[in-house]
Parts: structure tokens; C-alpha cells; sequence
């Protein structure tokens, strides 16, 4: 697999699932942009993968407009445009707070809507939105819920508006990645012990099992307004 020559713009690739699709697709020889709204992290990403390939950098912050038209403005031309990075708050639906709650929804749903609109896209690229199983099975989180069906419904929408440029939906269950460091190391494993059980996969997905999910669905130019799962069997068990 090569994307020499592709323009690839990752917004949150600096940790988990975005971490992992950025080194991917820098070792596939993509014209890679690290994006994400703190410059320390992108600057150490860059880093990281600057001896890959070509690898820059640039701050994008999804819950700001302007940084949003500007980020993208300055990526140019993209043949594809991942978003897996958003900041969303958990909470049941009388505790959480409004403020947060509508935080939550301007970033992962109307951050990526903006990024989309925003881009530039080859006229056959390829663009990846990310939601949630909690979208279709609830788990005490009444936003988040409501958030990921949101976006999978953008989704399915975008396939047909700016078509040919194909666009799906990369809906994950529980992903042990770095959101869960702020668990106590014990309450953490045994949340993922008890997943792995219940899971008829019997198997937690790493951030690299939805990378390389991912750029497969990514890269395939007969898939489009798809939501593709990816819960080791958790929306059946």
C-alpha cells in the first residue's frame, strides 16, 4: 500500500486512534499534516514521524471556528481528511451539565461538520467522521448517544452531497487508549477484564485496530455513506 504523492490531514493525530492512523499513513509515504488543538503535541508528533516521510504540522482547535478556517486554509488540497480527535464530557442525563453537554456536541459533531465544509477535497478523496456504538445502544450517557447519531447521520448525508468524494463513519465500542489514564490503574484493568469477557471477540480494540480499520475503509473506492463498526462484538453480545 503507498499514498506517496496523497495528501493526508489527521485532526486529533496526536494521541489513540489518531496517533496510530498518523504513523500508518506516514509510513505509507503520505504528504501527512498532523493536526490538533495544542502545538506542544503536534510539534512532537512531527517529531516522531518526521524521519517517514514528509510530515508537518498544524494547530486545529474544533471547537473554534476560526482556528477550523484557517487550518484548513492551510492544508490546501486533501485527498484525505480523517477526524478521529474531539473533547466529549460523559455524563448521565440529569448530572451532566448543559454547558457541558452542548461542549461536547460543538466538538465532535459541529467541529468535523465545519472541517468538512471547510476542506478543500480532491475530487475523488476520501473523508472518515467518527461516532460511537453508544449510538445505537445506549449507556447512561444521554448526549453521547445523541452526539454519535448525529454524526452518523452527517455521514450518510455527506456521502450524497459531495459525492464523488466518499465519506463514512468509523463507529468504535471501548478503545483502551490514553482517555482512560485518568482511572485509577486497578478500576482501568478491571474495566477492560470485564469488557474482554463479555466481548464475543474476547479481545478490547487497541488504537491500531482502528487505524488499520480505518485507512482499509479509507482507501476502498467502493465504499461510501457506510458506518462501519468495530466493537470486537459488542452491539450483539
Amino acid at each position: 500500500m503507498s499514498l506517496a504523492g496523497k495528501r493526508f490531514l489527521i485532526i486529533g493525530a496526536t494521541q489513540g486512534i489518531g496517533r496510530a492512523l498518523a504513523g500508518l499513513a506516514a509510513a505509507a509515504g503520505a504528504d501527512l499534516i498532523v493536526a490538533s488543538r495544542r502545538a506542544e503535541r503536534v510539534a512532537r508528533v512531527v517529531g516522531e514521524l518526521a524521519a517517514t516521510g514528509h510530515v508537518t504540522g498544524q494547530v486545529i482547535d474544533l471547537t473554534d471556528a476560526a482556528s477550523i478556517a484557517a487550518g484548513m486554509k492551510a492544508a490546501g488540497r486533501i485527498d484525505y481528511l480523517a477526524i478521529p480527535g474531539s473533547a466529549v464530557t460523559f455524563g448521565a442525563f440529569r448530572d451532566l451539565d448543559l454547558a457541558d453537554a452542548m461542549a461536547s456536541m460543538a466538538s465532535k459533531f459541529w467541529g468535523p461538520y465545519q472541517a468538512v465544509r471547510a476542506a478543500e477535497m480532491a475530487p475523488r478523496g476520501s473523508v472518515a467522521l467518527f461516532s460511537g456504538t453508544a449510538s445505537r445502544r445506549p449507556i447512561g450517557a444521554a448526549a453521547l448517544t445523541a452526539i454519535n447519531s448525529a454524526v452518523e447521520g452527517l455521514g450518510r448525508a455527506l456521502a450524497l452531497e459531495l459525492a464523488p468524494v466518499r465519506v463514512n463513519v468509523i463507529c468504535p465500542g471501548l478503545v483502551d487508549t490514553e482517555i482512560w489514564d485518568r482511572l485509577p490503574d486497578g478500576q482501568r484493568t478491571e474495566m477492560m477484564e470485564q469488557a474482554r469477557r463479555r466481548l464475543p471477540a474476547r479481545h478490547v480494540a487497541t488504537a491500531a485496530d482502528v487505524a488499520e480499520l480505518t485507512l482499509s475503509v479509507m482507501l476502498n473506492r467502493y465504499m461510501t455513506g457506510a458506518v462501519v463498526d468495530i466493537d470486537g462484538g459488542g452491539l450483539v453480545a
